[in-house]
Order: C-alpha cells, then sequence, then structure tokens
C-alpha cells in the first residue's frame, strides 16, 4: 500500500514508520526541514522501553507534489492546520484515495471534506502516545488500541483492510461503526487532561494527586459529557469521568500534547478541544464555564509567547 503521512510530527513518524518496517511504501510529509532532512540522511529512529528501532525505508518530502497520488493519506497535523494542509495535498489524491484522520479535537472532518467527498474521509481515534526528541527522532511512550472506520456510505473492504495494514505493522487496531462516538468519547478525554497539563505544568497522572485538579477535571468532562447527550452523541464509555482518572492514570509519565505545545511556544489545540466544547454546549443549550476558563486560559498563554494577534 502506498500512503502518504501528512504531518509527521511523533504520531505521525510512528504510524508511518510502523507501516513502513510492515513493507508499505510510505511518504512522510512535513514542513519541519530539519526533520525530513534527518530522516532522509539518517533514517527514523524510534526509541522506545527495551530498545529502539532504526527506520531507513521512509521517503521523507516537505512537499506533496513529490509524492503524488496515494492509496492512504494518514492526516496527523495539528487541528489547526487541517484545511491548509489538506488543500495544499490535492495532488496525494486519487480516484480511490482514502483519507484517515486520526487528530484530536472536532472539526478535523469538516476541514477535510471542503477537498475529499465524505463517503472517502475515514476517521477514528488511538491510544498510541509519542513525543519527538529531535529531528529524525521520536520516543514510543506507550501503546494502546486504535480504532478507525467510515462516516457515510455503504462498508468498504479497504477499511478492514487498512485495519489488516495496521495489525501486521503492530498497531492494534479495529473497525467502529460509531466513529463519532469514539472521536467524542477521546475528546472527552482531552477536556479533562490536555488543557490542565499545559495550564499547570504537570503530567498526565500528576493530575490526580491534587484534589483541586482532579476537581476541574471532573467538572470539565461532565459539561463536555452533558453536550454529547444533547447531540445525541453514545460515548462508548459508561463514566467518562472515570474513563479520564483511567487514562491520566495508564499515561502516567506522559506530557500531554497541549503541554508539549505550550513548553515549546506553539499555537495549541484548545480550540477544537476545550473550545469545541464551549461553541457546541452554547448551540444545544449547555452551560460549559470550567470549560470556557480553561479554554481562555491556554488562549491567554498563547498570546504571552505568540503575540497579541495568535
Amino acid at each position: 500500500m502506498k500512503v502518504a503521512v501528512l504531518g509527521a510530527g511523533a504520531m505521525g513518524s510512528l504510524f508511518g514508520g510502523l507501516l513502513a518496517r510492515a513493507g508499505h511504501e510510505v511518504w512522510l510529509i512535513d514542513v519541519w526541514h530539519e526533520h525530513v532532512k534527518a530522516i532522509r540522511e539518517r533514517g527514523l529512529r524510534i526509541r522506545r522501553k527495551g530498545g529502539e528501532l532504526l527506520l531507513r525505508d521512509l521517503k521523507a518530502v516537505s512537499s506533496p507534489e513529490e509524492v503524488g497520488v496515494v492509496e492512504l493519506v494518514l492526516v496527523f497535523v495539528k487541528s489547526t492546520a487541517t484545511e491548509k494542509a489538506i488543500k495544499g495535498a490535492r495532488v496525494l489524491l486519487g480516484e480511490g484515495t482514502l483519507v484517515l484522520t486520526l487528530q484530536n479535537g472536532l472539526g478535523n472532518v469538516e476541514q477535510i471534506a471542503t477537498v475529499v467527498p465524505i463517503s472517502k474521509i475515514l476517521a477514528g481515534t488511538t491510544a498510541q502516545g509519542a513525543t519527538v526528541i529531535g529531528p529524525g527522532e521520536i520516543y514510543h511512550a506507550g501503546e494502546g488500541p486504535t480504532a478507525i472506520g467510515q462516516l457515510e456510505g455503504p462498508p468498504l473492504e479497504r477499511v478492514r483492510e487498512i485495519a489488516r495494514a495496521f495489525n501486521s505493522a503492530g498497531i492494534p487496531t479495529e473497525v467502529s461503526e460509531n466513529v463519532m462516538g469514539l472521536i467524542w468519547g477521546k475528546l472527552l478525554v482531552n477536556v479533562g487532561i490536555n488543557a490542565l497539563t499545559a495550564i499547570t505544568g504537570l503530567k498526565n497522572g500528576e493530575l490526580l494527586d491534587y484534589p483541586e485538579t482532579v476537581e476541574l477535571m471532573e467538572m470539565a468532562v461532565s459539561e463536555a459529557w452533558e453536550v454529547a447527550k444533547r447531540k445525541g452523541i453514545h460515548i462508548p464509555s459508561e463514566d467518562p469521568v472515570a474513563h479520564t482518572k483511567q487514562v491520566a492514570r495508564a499515561t502516567a509519565e506522559n506530557r500531554s500534547s497541549m503541554l508539549q505545545d505550550v513548553l515549546n511556544k506553539r499555537k495549541t489545540e484548545i480550540e477544537t478541544i476545550n473550545g469545541a466544547v464551549v461553541r457546541l454546549g452554547r448551540e444545544v443549550g449547555v452551560e460549559t464555564p470550567v470549560n470556557k476558563v480553561l479554554t481562555n486560559l491556554v488562549l491567554m498563554m498563547e498570546r504571552r509567547y505568540l503575540g497579541p494577534s495568535a
């Protein structure tokens, strides 16, 4: 399978690297030129507990123009860059190309749909964890299940083929018929963890060490859960608050992607996570004061290091 990974940060590099190791033709596409250069010259190094992988069979480029039409586009750019990235990647899309987003937050599908027919868009979630160490090098921080599925249209056998390819590459994956429920389920976890870690500087598990952050986590997730219920979304977990705490424990040593963004003075995905809860809560008549405060605090932090126009 010919695969293009749009956004070769930690997660894009992880998925791309493992798929290449399994024998697929993988192209990593990223605007981070030092990263692209390092992979081309030295390969991709994936560090993990108990050892490391050095993968030399990936192709890394800065422009989709060098790739051509592919069978699968994996979208791993930050949600704030989704629309720009997919519009700049039209050259990857052929009649049979499927586009899969495993990004955080809400709104990515809608942005991709400005270019790609909804019947060719797949979505899902992953509990794999990775962080960037430096150009050409990532750390595989934790393993967990991945689920993918269609948004509309008759069932496609190719979705199951993609899941089989992921599984054979060492990425445990299942096909789901409740994709929006999965996306919202992951959103609720991110709502409870990401902003709080970004504001406090705590690792995921450390949020559970303080009654104040535990209470804020519970309140933020409960607000988002109520919004989901009002919208008729079926969340796979019976108790999203307890599930969020479970994820925080399971990823105790992880620094969330939002905390990493703040530490590296980058724009965060706050507006597609807690900010999305606030916007959608307003639409369905649910008050979301805790998510509003968390959103505003992270936006204020962004503006301190990016400038007033951020």
